[in-house]
Parts: structure tokens; C-alpha cells; sequence
């Protein structure tokens, strides 16, 4: 569903919320805080007032530093504050995530009765029933979705939110590698029309060093079977959700791999997956029997109480079986 097809409704309940929070999953990443920016911007300058939500303890360095040039222009507020800040006509507005256990805290969904979800994940179980729910999973990210939100809507993006939008568009794209059509061109075009900057967004997209050795070391123990490549995390190391990610969208890179599936630790009691394909392998289908889920092209799924080992010997017969 492209979002446009829903303007009309979002608008209508933006215009009758007497505040709105704005949040959105875990481990936040660019495209997740650049749609978060872009609907506070468009509710900010129809006069209301807005919230976005950040409960994350470690923030990913991209992350910390929008969040840090932002502080004094965006309001800034732990989920503790909700409570005492909202009321019966309050509107939640959920970006890039529909799974109520990936929010920044899973007990926000109960505390509204007016919700919006926009995001470009496929649904599965788990996924938020209630509310205004707008999946485009052929939308290369959730930025792609909002630029074009606001370019219907006729809103003037300054060259900052641009900026960070473009950075969503080529972090989830992997550089336009993955998911892209025309419609990421055209918006990735029409951003840079707005003054989106190429070298700001290459700074936001620097990498730590250390993580990305780690991360190539991840890649070194891979085993591929029917052109799908499985690999897991280092014993005894716990990587954050878009580091399996990551290394799940190398993976994508190599001659003759059609999907991956990167499994590591993720805290100390549960393991996590991370999926990508290239359209001709349903990772999300696949990630289903562990509880997981997605779409066609990228799936991700936690698993506790287990061990990495098992956990990729178990993804492995299931592989064997396709």
C-alpha cells in the first residue's frame, strides 16, 4: 500500500490528536530516525505538539549524532514521561517497525487508542492489528515512504531532513544495492532537489572500525547450501541487531548467493537471525518456523533460551529441506 493512498486519513487523525508521540523500534537506526524526523517535522509545523520517543541505553554512532545536532530543535523524551504527558486524544505514530515487541518499549501500545503504523517490513505474527496500518513493502525503506509523504502533502523538506532521509534510503538500499527501483531514484533524486548532501550523508554513514572487523570475521565461518549462506556470530560475542543485518546484506554481494541468514547473539539470553534474499528465496517464509517472520527480501527473528549452534544447525536442515 503506497502511503499516499492514505493521506487523506493521516492527516485527519493528525489534525484531530492534542498531541502526538512519536516512536520507533530498538537499536534505532537512520532510516528509522529519519521517518521519526519526518513526521515530527510535518505535525510540528501544523502547530501541534509532539514527542518523539528514545528509551535506547547504547545508540548506534550515525543515531547519536542526528540526535545530538538536533537536541535543541526536537523534543526529546523517555517513554517513563508518556504517562504523565498524554490523554485520550493523543495519537501514537509507529515508524519503521509493526511489531509492538521491537518499540522502544513494547507497553506503549496499550496506553493509546489512536495509533498510525508506517513502515515497509511485511507483517507477520506479532504484528500491530489496531490503528491506521500502512505497510509498503515495495518501498526500499521507510524514508522512501515519507518523502514521498511529504512531497504529496506539498512540505517544504530543509536541507538537514533531507539530508538524513537520503542517509535512511542508502543504509537500507546497502548503497542501492538491495530493494531499489524507480521510485528509490526518484525520491533519492528529488531529496538531493531539496538540498540533500551527498558528503553529509557519507559522514553519517561512517562506520566503526572495530565493528566492521568484527563483523568481517562473522563472514570468514560461512556455509552455503543451495545458494543460501549461513554464518554465525563469534563465540562469546553479543552484536546488536543491525550488525547481523549488515553482514547479512554482504553476504548478498557474493556470486552465486540468492539469500543469507546471519545468526549471533544479540544479549546474553537470546539469539538472534537476521535474513536477507534477492527475491527468489522467501527468507520470511523461511523464518516463520522460528518464530520469526517478514517478507520475501528481509526477515529477522529472536529466539531465547538456546544457543547460537543449535540455532544455525536447526536454520540448516530447514535450508536442506527447501
Amino acid at each position: 500500500m503506497r502511503i499516499t493512498e492514505q493521506n487523506k486519513k493521516i492527516n485527519q487523525l493528525i489534525d484531530e490528536a492534542s498531541n502526538i508521540f512519536v516512536v520507533s523500534h530498538k537499536d534505532l537506526d537512520l532510516d528509522a530516525i529519519g521517518s521519526c524526523l519526518a513526521i515530527y517535522n510535518y505535525a510540528h509545523n501544523k502547530d501541534k505538539k509532539i514527542y518523539l520517543i528514545i528509551d535506547d541505553r547504547k545508540i548506534e554512532k550515525a543515531v547519536d549524532k542526528v540526535i545530538k545536532e538536533l537536541a535543541n530543535t526536537i523534543n526529546f523524551i523517555h517513554s517513563s514521561r508518556v504517562s504523565s504527558l498524554k490523554d485520550q486524544d493523543s495519537l501514537l505514530i509507529i515508524m519503521d517497525t509493526n511489531k509492538d515487541y521491537l518499540l522502544q518499549n513494547s507497553k506503549l501500545i496499550n496506553l493509546f487508542a489512536k495509533k498510525i503504523v508506517i513502515d515497509h517490513h511485511g507483517q507477520s505474527e506479532g504484528s500491530i492489528q489496531e490503528g491506521l496500518i500502512i505497510i509498503d513493502t515495495e518501498a526500499s525503506s521507510t524514508c522512501e515512504m515519507m518523502t514521498d509523504f511529504l512531497k504529496t502533502n506539498n512540505f517544504i523538506i530543509d536541507s538537514y531532513l533531507a539530508t538524513v532521509l537520503l542517509a535512511g534510503i542508502v543504509l537500507d538500499t546497502n548503497n542501492y544495492v538491495l530493494k531499489t527501483d524507480s521510485n528509490t531514484f526518484y525520491y533519492s533524486y528529488y531529496l538531493t532537489t531539496c538540498g540533500a548532501n551527498p558528503n553529509k550523508v557519507q559522514y553519517l554513514l561512517k562506520q566503526d572500525l572495530n565493528k566492521y572487523i568484527k563483523r568481517q570475521k562473522m563472514i570468514t565461518g560461512v556455509k552455503v547450501i543451495n545458494k543460501i549462506a549461513v554464518t554465525k556470530g563469534l563465540q562469546g560475542e553479543i552484536y546488536r541487531r543491525e550488525e547481523l543485518a549488515k553482514a547479512a546484506d554482504t553476504l548478498l554481494l557474493f556470486n552465486n548467493i540468492e539469500a543469507s541468514f546471519v545468526v549471533a547473539k544479540i544479549d546474553q539470553k537470546t539469539i538472534g537471525i537476521s535474513a536477507r534474499s534477492l527475491d527468489s528465496i522467501n527468507v520470511g517464509k523461511i523464518l516463520e518456523s522460528f518464530g520469526g517472520g517478514g517478507d520475501c527480501n528481509e526477515a529477522a527473528c529472536k529466539i531465547e533460551n538456546t544457543t547460537a549452534n543449535k540455532v544455525e544447525k536447526d536454520l540448516i536442515n530447514v535450508i536442506k529441506l527447501l
